[in-house]
């Protein structure tokens, strides 16, 4: 009779399976150690660029309606430590048809004096091609005329005595109607020099809540009505019903508007700072300062 071995079996013993365990966790917490300070730094570095994107994408659009803004339009102003950026965005421009022109050339003058003989007061004739595209005149548009600002006596923002500012009623080719003509009711009248005249789309504010944890906001709002007093709070309207209300920026530590007039008055200049991000946090903080030009001839 035969009689048949079998293998003889063997496992891991639990002092080697508990080696092998410390061994492991040996070498996972040197790679740690090794890999985490790059890995955070990448992260830190990745957090850092995107609050210089956000500073830089909110400082541009702001720029950009800065330039756009109708003359002696800017205006700032600071309430319980937020800040107020408001202009008059303009979209375009041109001549109108002025009674100094030759008689040869076919249209209606915009009217300033009431005594000026014309058919329709509240008709002018573009002279040259219509704005087009973007640019082109819509109903509901603003017609601004030689705006001084605070300088009296017209001011674009406020209408309840002198008025440089008639709404777009319709337009059919260079034909302008408005729904009213302000114009003729100025003492003294005040033309443009130049016979131009502005189209203000909309009226912009840029406000600009601040919390120094690096938790505030920065927000534009558009498409409210037009106040003579510059509006200094989000909460009251016009601001808080204003049809366009786009959050700008986020984690806004600080902010601050200035607008200072150049010593040749024709132009001044907006500045615009940014602080972004929580003090004390991984990405740190972004502080970004840009200026914009405004041009102050009407």
């Amino acid at each position: 009779m035969m009689t048949f071995l079998r293998p003889r079996q063997r496992g891991f013993t639990l002092i080697e399976l508990i080696v092998v365990i410390i061994i492991t966790a040996i070498v996972a917490g040197m790679v740690t150690v090794f890999i985490r300070a790059p890995m955070q730094g990448y992260l830190d570095v990745a957090a850092r660029a995107e609050l210089a994107d956000a500073a830089d994408t909110a400082a541009r659009r702001i720029t950009r309606d800065v330039r756009l803004a109708l003359p002696n339009s800017v205006r700032v102003a600071n309430n319980g430590g937020d800040s107020y950026l408001e202009l008059l965005l303009t979209k375009t421009g041109g001549r109108y048809l002025s009674e100094d022109d030759p008689a040869t050339i076919p249209g209606n003058v915009l009217a300033f004096d009431p005594l000026t003989p014309v058919s329709n007061a509240k008709v002018f004739t573009i002279v040259g091609a219509p704005p087009a595209g973007r640019q082109a005149i819509v109903a509901g548009d603003f017609i601004v005329v030689n705006n001084l600002g605070d300088q009296p006596p017209v001011n674009a923002y406020n209408c309840s005595g002198q008025c440089n500012r008639a709404q777009v009623a319709s337009i059919s080719g260079n034909e302008v109607t408005l729904l009213n003509n302000p114009f003729v009711a100025q003492t003294p009248s005040m033309p443009s020099l130049s016979y131009r005249f502005q189209v203000v789309s909309t009226v912009v504010t840029y406000h600009c809540a601040p919390n120094a944890n690096g938790t505030g906001t920065l927000t534009r709002y558009a498409g409210y009505a037009i106040q003579p007093a510059q509006p200094v709070s989000a909460a009251a309207a016009p601001l808080n019903g204003a049809p366009s209300a786009a959050l700008m920026a986020m984690q806004v530590a600080a902010c601050d508007f200035s607008f200072d007039t150049l010593p040749n008055m024709q132009r001044g200049l907006v500045s615009i700072g940014l602080t972004l991000g929580a003090p004390g946090g991984n990405a740190g903080q972004i502080t970004l300062v840009q200026q914009a030009q405004v041009n102050n001839s009407p």
